[in-house]
């Protein structure tokens, strides 16, 4: 069996910086979708997301590199990707329909344990022991600040715990496909699976009279939020596909516990709901937690490093 070659400590601190990055412009794609069901389907919203990232792709790769980009070397796995991640999404924002952003982020922050089990089964990347508890703390530290009531929504409750399952074999296929196809060969081919699985979705809710299906003609402010939706699809999801290409998905996870700090931010803004005192106290656990994760990674990155080099003597 082959032994797992840690990444490096630079490409590991660049996998962290663009996950975190990409878990403080979530949130705002979650409110904006949260806003546009007041006046259409989730199903819809989800479609209109997908092929607005599946055209900023495109359009991107005709500006840039050129459409021979947008290639997949294996085009099935990258549809399979595009099939999780527009399952989860179209989850989360039926959630999003009737519940809180906050109350649905937090039952959708189980994800992170869910990405952390299935890198070490699936991937085989070792997680240490401090690892784990680091995690752990992360977790605790989503709940203080949320404190989701389970009871309040019933079976509602279910959809944002789907969504983290769905969006956490997005993530492992995202490491396995790693390297393979450009990052807007990743977007374009993720749209496109979107699109095929929502929108034949969308057709059998319009044809059987499913009412929370049935479209809905956007007016002029609702193409463009949509569009918005898209956009922020296509530059966080490109953020998390670099990321993943930097660093290993068991590092990254904890990283993930960021979007509660923009989701609290964009919460006060939006609807004004001001974090109490043990709500900073659970974001204090969450930022601890992900500045040790950084720091344990990239002092073990150089501990390995000296190791390989004092076996095999340093580079010419």
């Amino acid at each position: 069996m082959t032994a797992h070659i840690p990444a490096p400590a630079a490409s590991v601190m660049r996998g962290i910086a663009l996950m975190s990055a990409a878990m403080l412009l979530v949130p705002l794609m979650d409110v904006t979708a949260k806003y546009l069901t007041a006046t259409q389907p989730p199903l819809q919203i989800t479609l209109g997301r997908f092929a607005f990232q599946m055209l900023f792709a495109l359009l991107t790769a005709a500006i840039g590199p050129g459409l021979a980009v947008l290639r997949a070397p294996r085009l099935w796995p990258h549809l399979l990707r595009g099939f999780f991640l527009s399952g989860a999404s179209v989850c989360f924002f039926t959630a999003l329909a009737t519940m809180p952003v906050a109350d649905a982020i937090a039952i959708f922050f189980v994800e992170p344990m869910i990405l952390t089990i299935l890198s070490a089964v699936l991937l085989k990347e070792p997680v240490g022991p401090r690892r784990w508890a680091a995690v752990a703390v992360g977790l605790v530290g989503a709940m203080i600040i949320i404190r989701p009531g389970f009871a309040n929504f019933g079976l509602t409750a279910l959809l944002p715990l789907a969504a983290a399952l769905l969006f956490a074999l997005y993530l492992v296929i995202t490491r396995k496909l790693s390297g393979e196809g450009s990052m807007l060969c990743v977007q374009f081919t993720a749209g496109i699976g979107g699109v095929m699985l929502l929108g034949t979705l969308f057709l059998i809710a319009n044809i059987a009279g499913y009412e929370p299906g049935i479209a809905v003609m956007p007016d002029l402010p609702g193409w463009g939020l949509l569009a918005i939706v898209g956009a922020l699809s296509f530059f966080a999801h490109g953020l998390i596909v670099k990321a993943f290409a930097a660093a290993p998905a068991s590092v990254l996870a904890p990283f993930n516990y960021l979007e509660i700090v923009s989701a609290t931010l964009f919460g006060y803004l939006v609807f004004g709901d001001f974090p109490d005192g043990p709500t900073w106290i659970g974001i204090a656990l969450i930022v601890a937690s992900g500045i040790y994760i950084a720091h344990r990674e990239n002092r073990q990155s150089r501990e390995e490093l000296a190791a390989r080099i004092n076996r095999t003597g340093p580079p010419d």
